[in-house]
């Protein structure tokens, strides 16, 4: 039984949108419009709102509410928007998927279960459950370094072929796996139109070259002119073009490392190169990340400028 609307399949540059901050920690509003507005002058196919380089979660309710209704309503239906919906367990993501749907996005993304084992049907009641009450497109979140379960193919699979999935976000780092599902997802006769993007920033010139859809890069919010021309290189079969711009792009990613690990997690590492960059390119008003993440000093935003200027965005 068909639990979920099914689009036809979502290809192309699909940002994690960044959620700027006020210096109260409130959503700036204004910054991301602007945002939203990079991206899609940018040539991006899609934003997906509340995922992980968004701060999905660090942020309270109310602050996912302001998220969704002022992309979707700045978007405008220029692009879809695909909203991540979270949590720990079922019941809560449910919650959170009335939110998004009241919000009119295109799509949802959903997580296994987190911060208690589950079992493997579990996790696909979960997605059932989760997809009945959505009744929009609903795209699973792989990504195990977060929530420690991988999604397997069968899974998958089995739920694409019922209609339940859309697509995958696979951010598993796993490049094997990736190329079995679009394999096995190509060999059957029974998955039509089921997206599968990468979230990959550094091996996305492989993916697309595999088969996957598309690509969901948190750098995308920097350079989403880069990434689009990768997957249009790609789209031509100009392999040798979209290797360079990987390439390319491999090189800016480094930004990511600027943050002194003495005093600071990888994360806020990476969000507020990211965010920093944002704000150098004028894009955000600050670089402010939600606590209990550490902002960037001084020095380390001088090494974020080095690194746009490396790149040809500054």
């Amino acid at each position: 039984m068909t639990m979920s609307a099914r689009p036809a399949r979502l290809t192309g540059v699909i940002p994690p949108v960044c959620t700027p901050f006020t210096p109260e920690h409130q959503v700036d509003t204004a910054s991301l419009v602007r945002l939203v507005d990079h991206l899609i002058d940018g040539g991006v196919s899609g934003l997906f709102v509340l995922g992980s380089t968004s701060e999905v979660a660090y942020l309270p309710d109310g602050h996912r509410r302001v998220v969704l209704d002022t992309v979707v309503g700045h978007a405008a239906g220029r692009v879809p928007v695909l909203a991540g919906v979270i949590d720990m367990a079922t019941l809560r993501v449910i919650d959170h998927v009335r939110t998004a749907v009241a919000a009119g996005v295109d799509g949802i993304v959903v997580t296994a279960p987190f911060y208690t084992r589950t079992h493997p049907a579990e996790i696909e009641n979960h997605f059932r459950m989760v997809a009945a009450a959505a009744g929009l497109p609903v795209f699973a979140y792989d990504l195990p370094v977060a929530v420690h379960s991988k999604l397997g193919a069968d899974l998958l699979l089995r739920l694409a072929a019922d209609g339940v999935l859309a697509g995958l976000k696979d951010s598993s780092g796993d490049e094997g796996g990736l190329r079995n599902v679009i394999l096995r997802a190509r060999d059957r006769g029974d998955i039509t139109d089921f997206s599968v993007l990468t979230g990959s920033e550094l091996t996305v010139d492989n993916a697309l070259w595999m088969g996957a859809d598309g690509v969901v890069p948190g750098l995308g919010n920097v350079d989403p002119h880069g990434y689009v021309k990768l997957f249009d290189h790609a789209v031509a079969g100009e392999w040798e073009a979209a290797r360079a711009e990987q390439e390319r792009l491999v090189r800016l990613f480094d930004l990511i490392t600027v943050g002194d690990p003495s005093r600071m997690g990888m994360s806020s590492s990476a969000l507020g190169a990211f965010k920093a960059a944002l704000q150098l390119r004028g894009v955000i008003a600050s670089g402010l990340m939600a606590p209990p993440q550490i902002p960037l000093n001084t020095d380390e935003i001088a090494q974020v400028e080095k690194y746009l200027v490396a790149a040809g965005l500054l």
